[in-house]
């Protein structure tokens, strides 16, 4: 399949399907994907475990060729603090921060935390289809006219990223989560009149890596006023949670669902 991006000499050049669903601009997953893959190049302890990962997306990414670089900011014996920069042209065009933790001893006792189900995994297709970003089932209304996030109850998907994010190179545990937590803005953020926010930024928290290659989201909460929106979703592997996401967003219009979630998605529910 056709990569998200390849490689230029010491750039990244983005092919149309790294395009988001708001026009010819890259696609949030692709941005913090490639983030996320910078800065886990500084990060080679295996003891580490990536926690936090903030990505802000300053302006429209163009499809144009584009440079990612990363640095450790702060190293100490339990944890690693890392920055990327994504420039075009020279120009900070996104960032991110990530925090790693050393793992240790799990404290004994009971947690509370809010209960989730998630839909059972879906059917794969025979082939998966090459117009598509990824693939992505989505549960919400049972509506077949409408989008199935369309609705003012609970949403839920299983995605799985079908290609490369740089040619030729295999996706890790922690680039997948980078690129499925992108999904909360519009998870979380439709309404019943469909979806009107952009991501500004959003953060992924990990307890652990997923496993495998399917990635679980279900929508918490959405609080927005005046056209600025906050909305947050729990992760999930084939074995159960693994971490949460949050978005923050503004007022936009124009959102094309079709193109980043159909294709595969014929049938949503």
């Amino acid at each position: 399949m056709i990569p998200f991006v390849v490689r230029r000499d010491n750039d990244l050049v983005p092919n149309p399907i790294a395009h988001g669903g708001w026009g010819p601009t890259l696609g949030g997953q692709v941005i913090g994907g490639l983030l996320a893959r910078a800065i886990e190049h500084h990060a080679a302890d295996d003891d580490l475990q990536p926690a936090r990962l903030t990505v802000e997306i300053l302006r429209r990414v163009a499809s144009a060729p584009l440079r990612v670089t990363a640095s450790v900011i702060r190293a100490g014996s339990r944890m690693r603090a890392i920055d990327a920069a994504m420039t075009q042209d020279g120009e900070l065009v996104a960032r991110a921060s990530a925090l790693y933790l050393r793992r240790g001893t799990q404290p004994d006792g009971e947690f509370f935390s809010t209960a989730v189900t998630l839909p059972p995994l879906p059917r794969e297709p025979v082939r998966f289809d090459d117009s598509v970003p990824m693939f992505i089932r989505t549960y919400g209304n049972d509506d077949g006219d409408r989008f199935p996030w369309q609705h003012s109850g609970p949403r839920y998907a299983w995605l799985r990223e079908i290609r490369d994010l740089v040619d030729g190179e295999e996706l890790t545990p922690f680039v997948r989560a980078a690129m499925a937590v992108d999904v909360t803005a519009s998870m979380t953020n439709f309404s019943t009149k469909g979806l009107a926010f952009i991501n500004a930024d959003y953060t992924l928290t990990l307890s652990r890596l997923p496993v495998g290659p399917y990635i679980g989201l279900a929508a918490l909460t959405h609080y927005s006023d005046a056209g600025v929106a906050t909305g947050s979703a729990s992760l999930f592997d084939t074995l159960g949670p693994i971490g949460s996401g949050v978005s923050t967003a503004i007022a936009n219009f124009n959102f094309d669902a079709a193109r980043k979630y159909d294709g595969e998605d014929r049938v949503k529910r």
